[in-house]
């Protein structure tokens, strides 16, 4: 199974969220820090805030949060809202896809189990559990003696 860039760059900006929680996030600063099109992740918080995961505020001061704590998150539910409208095969769509074996496919059925299982899984986890380090207090490195930056 592979997941879209949608729901990558949606963990992402997740797990960055979740180190530092009470804190509001710009899009463009998310965007910046893993070098995604502003526009793209404008579309994924979107999303993510329709579904109920982050809360979204405009203007100054403004940005996305999350909407409850992270360990009340889950990353089945994430992945749930990220690739929505993904079916893992064609056959899957909501319309059955063009598939000429249906009729006779023993795939199916095991791909569906798969597919719960794997969701299984994430449900296990929080998006508490990968969150990254928080930036706070991480200040930048002292340069070497010889690099251009060290005064």
């Amino acid at each position: 199974m592979r997941l879209t860039s949608f729901t990558d760059f949606g963990l992402r900006a997740l797990m960055r969220m979740a180190s530092d929680p009470d804190r509001a996030y710009s899009t463009a600063e998310l965007a910046d820090e893993f070098d995604l099109s502003r526009h793209h992740l404008t579309k994924i918080m979107a999303s993510l805030s329709q579904a109920g995961i982050v809360m979204t505020r405009r203007g100054g001061g403004g940005g996305a949060r999350l909407a409850r704590p992270a360990g009340q998150i889950g990353l089945g539910d994430i992945i749930r809202v990220l690739e929505g409208d993904q079916a893992l095969v064609n056959c899957f769509a909501a319309d059955g896809g063009n598939c000429s074996i249906t009729p006779h496919c023993r795939l199916k059925t095991r791909l569906r189990e798969a597919e719960t299982a794997f969701l299984a899984e994430l449900d296990r986890s929080t998006l508490a559990d990968v969150a990254l380090p928080s930036l706070a207090g991480i200040a930048d490195p002292q340069p070497a003696r010889g690099d251009p930056r060290h005064a």
